[in-house]
């Protein structure tokens, strides 16, 4: 077997480390194309998984780094770069809230190493000693920053509800509410403490802060049906392991891909993403596999 087919074989776990400590696919694919490159010059190697995924881990953080200052300066909200997920992927809970559009803003609150510490030890299940090999530290270390970490996120967290076979019921009360102008009937749709988050970083037309509110974000989606997106086209998919719309303007071109939280049958957030930079991997219909994980 050639280095190219063991990294192959891989791939999908990889991915998805760099794109849970990441937030974005296309950092996620440098980090694995510069990782490959070092896999492929890697001599006597006993353990391929191990130490792919130290490599992927290393890499990854120091990524982050690098582009922490660049998100600081973005602007308006910064979303995730959305990624299509199988409609099984919430199969597994634990994995698939892991690339959930709250859980990775709420990963983004992390430092760098933290988060890396968090997606391994609470996602993927490695112990505090393979941790420490992986990022350099000591085992005591390690166990006192996945606490913080855990702390962290637990005191953050939204309670996630994987896409499922009702959500699209769900939905559709939803986007008709929205397009008739229903005000009270989109409000039964949304949860009292909905929010609301576009990102157009700067290319496109884009609410700069969240809405936060069922009747300022019903107001705020009746306006936009009834004016920029009037005319506009959607459909279903699934990306982050959560139900989506991937609404197109008039001419066919892709706008909007629009994430749904659900929780207890109510809308209870909105992910909106408009920046084109972030929508191009939408086109190329590539899927994130979050269950492969080889041994």
């Amino acid at each position: 077997m050639t280095e190219l087919d063991t990294f192959g074989i891989f791939r999908p776990l990889l991915f998805t480390i760099a794109y849970d400590i990441l937030g974005c696919a296309a950092d996620a694919e440098d980090v694995l194309q510069d990782s490959y490159l070092r896999w492929r010059d890697a001599t006597e190697v006993t353990h391929p998984r191990a130490y792919l995924v130290q490599i992927v881990t290393r890499q990854a953080i120091n990524h982050l780094r690098s582009v922490r200052r660049r998100r600081e300066d973005y602007v308006g909200s910064w979303l995730p770069e959305p990624i299509r997920t199988t409609p099984d992927a919430g199969h597994d809970v634990l994995l698939a809230e892991s690339v959930s559009m709250a859980m990775l803003l709420v990963l983004e609150t992390l430092g760098p190493t933290e988060r890396a510490v968090f997606v391994l030890s609470e996602v993927f299940g490695h112990s505090y000693g393979e941790i420490a090999d992986m990022i350099d530290k000591s085992d005591t270390a390690v166990r006192q920053i996945a606490h913080r970490a855990r702390a962290h996120v637990a005191a953050r967290r939204r309670r996630f509800q994987p896409d499922s076979d009702t959500s699209r019921a769900v939905i559709d009360r939803f986007l008709l509410a929205a397009h008739t102008g229903d005000v009270s009937a989109l409000m039964a749709a949304l949860a009292p403490d909905v929010v609301q988050i576009s990102d157009g970083g700067g290319r496109v037309s884009a609410a700069r802060r969240p809405i936060i509110g069922a009747e300022s974000v019903a107001r705020f989606l009746i306006g936009l049906a009834h004016t920029s997106m009037a005319g506009a086209t959607v459909e279903f998919g699934c990306f982050n392991a959560m139900p989506a719309v991937i609404v197109r303007a008039e001419k066919g071109d892709l706008d909007t891909v629009l994430l749904v939280e659900l929780t207890d049958g109510l809308v209870a957030g909105l992910y909106a993403i408009r920046n084109p930079d972030k929508l191009q991997s939408v086109e190329v219909l590539r899927t994130l596999d979050i269950t492969a994980d080889p041994h």
